[in-house]
């Protein structure tokens, strides 16, 4: 994800919007705008942020190419996640017939769907899951219904250099332990995505969930996060932050901050999602292109990975569309095993298809594979709420100000709990 997956420095109208969603009815799909269109094919445009490793164009020239009648006109979002999410409250509350197909991040879809704006799965437009991973699917469903189809998975990976470490750190005392060999050779040890959006609630998030905490409870609503397991872990990055572990500068960084920054050998270790893999290795200014391998996210105990935080994107159909079962085909084809194979060689992207994770020649291909399924069987969600952009808020605000020193971590857990009990109460 990357915040890709990933961010949301929630804007004032779409806490307004969630807000004014706690009374509301939407969420049963029964509304005459699901009704509506059903039957509808024609040109649909398809909505989600920067392509960044290029594989949304070729597949929508592929798709037009056989679908003249049916063509896809892609609508590239900007590459910041909070953004992203904005501009689709913007045009669902617009009742905006011109999104038809839109890219959800998976922590959307408890939020648009108890708005009513997504299309239920159901019925006609029921989604074969057979072949996809079961926690994928988990991830397009709220209130035990489907709203919307995962097309790309995505789970946490250690990038580390091969050539200054012997073998990964497989816990965080390794790490840290590591770090003295960064500082001999001038250049930071590690870094995630630390920045003031939703990556920084995917790490704390990671952080807390990898000590045996939780944010909230299974219902998205019991808060959970003031504990002694929050506390170990949201400590552990604002010590790393303290002893200089995790350079300064990483305060300011988000997925492609990071990226840039490994690239050119600036760190040692990076937290980063599998999409760096491709780019890692054939960009031009890449200086790690030989040097550079994978690993799960480091656990506190040996033989326990990280617990990383579940990613990827799903794909969703707008209630308001007019052409919803030619968008229904499209869902279908981005969720095609040809598909599926096509993001994953292309862009590193993590398959939603399970049967490919044990895929001979793709594992030959792409070595990532099985750190990928690793990190993915060990991923916790994020909460699953109707109130998620007030929860993920909370978390990037006061985790924010725990790592830079602005409240201590029994300050910002105790402030983190206040708010989401304030927004659930809501």
């Amino acid at each position: 994800m990357r915040a890709r997956g990933i961010t949301i420095a929630i804007g004032i109208a779409a806490i307004g919007a969630v807000l004014a969603g706690c009374s509301g009815t939407g969420g049963s799909g029964g509304g005459s705008d699901a009704d509506s269109g059903l039957d509808g094919k024609g040109p649909i445009t398809f909505v989600q942020g920067k392509d960044n490793s290029n594989v949304i164009r070729p597949l929508i020239d592929k798709w037009n190419k056989d679908h003249p009648d049916e063509k896809v006109t892609f609508k590239e979002q900007t590459d910041k996640a909070d953004q992203q999410h904005d501009d689709l409250v913007q045009h669902f509350q617009a009742k905006d017939s011109n999104y038809d197909v839109v890219d959800v991040d998976v922590v959307w879809t408890g939020e648009f769907a108890a708005k009513g704006w997504l299309q239920p799965l159901k019925g006609d437009f029921e989604m074969d899951n057979s072949k996809l991973l079961e926690s994928t699917v988990k991830s397009g469903t709220y209130n035990g219904t489907q709203y919307s189809a995962p097309r790309a998975s995505d789970g946490g990976i250690l990038y580390y250099r091969k050539d200054l470490v012997q073998k990964a750190p497989a816990t965080w005392d390794e790490l840290l332990k590591d770090c003295d060999i960064a500082k001999a050779k001038g250049i930071g040890c590690y870094a995630g995505q630390f920045a003031q959006y939703e990556g920084l609630t995917v790490n704390a998030a990671e952080a807390i969930n990898t000590d045996g905490g939780a944010i909230v409870g299974d219902d998205g609503k019991t808060v959970t996060v003031d504990s002694p397991e929050a506390k170990a872990g949201l400590s552990r990055l604002v010590d790393a932050f303290k002893g200089g572990q995790i350079p300064a500068e990483a305060i300011t960084y988000q997925e492609e901050q990071g990226r840039q920054a490994f690239e050119a050998g600036k760190l040692m270790f990076l937290r980063n999602w599998p999409y760096v893999y491709s780019l890692a290795k054939t960009d031009g200014e890449s200086t790690v292109k030989d040097t550079f391998g994978i690993a799960p996210l480091p656990g506190v105990e040996e033989g326990k990975p990280g617990a990383s935080s579940l990613g990827g994107h799903n794909a969703a159909i707008s209630v308001y569309s007019k052409h919803k079962a030619t968008a229904f085909e499209f869902l279908k084809f981005l969720q095609s095993e040809e598909t599926q194979r096509f993001f994953v060689t292309q862009g590193s992207l993590a398959p939603v298809v399970a049967s490919l994770y044990d895929d001979a020649d793709l594992n030959a291909q792409l070595p990532y594979l099985s750190t990928l399924k690793t990190s993915i069987e060990n991923a916790v969600p994020r909460p699953v709420s109707p109130f998620y952009p007030a929860i993920t808020k909370a978390v990037q605000d006061n985790s924010y100000a725990a790592l830079k020193g602005d409240k201590t971590v029994d300050e910002a857990l105790k402030d983190m709990a206040s708010a989401i009990q304030t927004a659930s109460a809501g």
